[in-house]
């Protein structure tokens, strides 16, 4: 890692203007059970995958993820793949598969009948908006699967929801029924214009902006650097939910830290899988993502100084 002078915008490690409160701990402890697969279909150019896990649908929370054992008992896959949950209840969850690396592709691949050993909910999830807030619910690709939950969430406790969803192209765009069913109005983007309007999530949320309360994101992460920049800049708070490959899902190989803002001001490397995956969208140094800036909490001890 590199070391890197403090975003634009900030006096020393804190950055000035809207801070958002930190997610809230998950209320339940996760299990790890062995599940059987019910249900799997093709959604665009990913997978949903339904699993028979009671013990993990009573417990999850919007914005929380479950760790799969990936390609069997005997794999050298030794590492967990960690994916947000799509859905949850009925003694079922539901989790959207994007088939990429070898990890995802064998999960992409089960079948009904096919067993799977998972262990969540795991993370912190969203927290609950302001009261009478009008919420705003931001995917990218299928980033956008985990904000159904949280949208039917918000609507059963009165809040007006509005969606936007967007992807690189129709065949990458995810749930854009399902948020129909629950949001007042959605709108669609696709960067090059095979359905929906063409551009970029953000230019749909300029439109929103003004009568939104709070703002929710879960995509790719150039994405929620663009939604919590937007929403800051309007006076908003946002979380988002970010995507980092967490290696173990429980803490304790911190290969998927962040610098993140502190409540007291001060930079922090945060675990996405125990911290978060939901931040404060104004509290992620997204600029500083893969680096090791000056100014973080204990950089002096590693030799690194102010520029």
């Amino acid at each position: 890692m590199t070391a890197t002078p403090p975003p634009v915008g900030s006096r020393g490690n804190r950055r000035e203007g809207l801070l958002t409160e930190p997610a809230p701990r998950a209320a339940n402890r996760p299990v790890q059970r062995v599940v059987e697969v019910l249900a799997a279909r093709p959604v665009g150019a990913y997978v949903e995958l339904t699993l028979a896990a009671p013990e993990v649908a009573e417990r999850a929370e919007p914005g929380q993820f479950v760790a799969f054992a990936v390609g069997g008992p005997t794999s050298a896959h030794l590492l967990r793949r960690s994916i947000a949950i799509a859905g949850a209840g009925g003694g079922a969850v539901s989790v959207v598969v994007a088939p990429h690396g070898p990890g995802s592709t064998w999960l992409a691949a089960l079948r009904p009948g096919d067993t799977v050993d998972v262990v969540g909910p795991l993370g912190r999830p969203f927290p609950a908006a302001p009261a009478g807030a009008t919420a705003v619910v931001v995917g990218g690709g299928y980033g956008a699967a985990a904000l159904v939950g949280l949208a039917a969430q918000l609507r059963d406790r009165g809040h007006p929801v509005a969606a936007v969803t967007g992807a690189a192209s129709a065949d990458r765009l995810c749930s854009v029924d399902q948020l129909s069913a629950v949001a007042g109005a959605v709108a669609v983007t696709t960067d090059d214009g095979s359905a929906g309007r063409r551009g970029r999530v953000t230019d749909a949320l300029a439109d929103l902006l003004g009568d939104a309360g709070v703002v929710y994101a879960c995509g790719p992460m150039p994405m929620l650097r663009a939604v919590a920049d937007a929403a800051t800049a309007a006076g908003v708070p946002s979380y988002v939910a970010v995507e980092e490959s967490m290696a173990c899902g429980i803490g304790v190989c911190m290969t998927c830290v962040l610098p993140v803002v502190g409540e007291d001001g001060r930079t922090r490397f945060s675990r996405s899988c125990t911290e978060g995956p939901v931040f404060g969208g104004d509290r992620v140094r997204f600029a500083d993502v893969g680096a090791l800036p000056w100014d973080v909490v204990g950089a002096d001890a590693m030799g690194v100084v102010a520029p």
